[in-house]
């Protein structure tokens, strides 16, 4: 892995741990009432999917299991849409599936 990949996910883990501490203390209900850390929560979201569109295509094919065009996608979505996205499927990527992404690219640059 290039020095470039490497950076970029430590740049996305810690972007993934920033998520985590919005969340803490919120169910599914606080977070859905909380327009800050909604908001906070999404442009987090943006991040992680900018960076994910500079990592090499060699460490995406090394690493299929990772849904990166998925996470891409969702900053594509986030960034554009808005007023149109369900907060309830936020909180779905933010409390179960940003945890996920975090253990595997722990994985990934160890």
């Amino acid at each position: 892995m290039d020095r470039r990949d490497r950076t970029l996910l430590q740049k996305i883990l810690d972007e993934a741990n920033i998520i985590a501490d919005l969340i803490d203390l919120h169910d599914c209900d606080s977070f859905l009432r909380d327009e800050r850390t909604k908001r906070a929560v999404c442009m987090t979201l943006i991040n992680i999917g900018e960076m994910v569109k500079l990592l090499s295509d060699e460490i995406k094919q090394n690493s299929p299991y990772i849904p990166w065009r998925s996470i891409a996608g969702l900053r594509d979505v986030t960034a554009h849409g808005y007023m149109t996205l369900h907060m309830e499927d936020i909180w779905e990527t933010a409390s179960v599936d940003v945890p996920v992404l975090s253990k595997q690219i722990e994985k990934l640059i160890i």
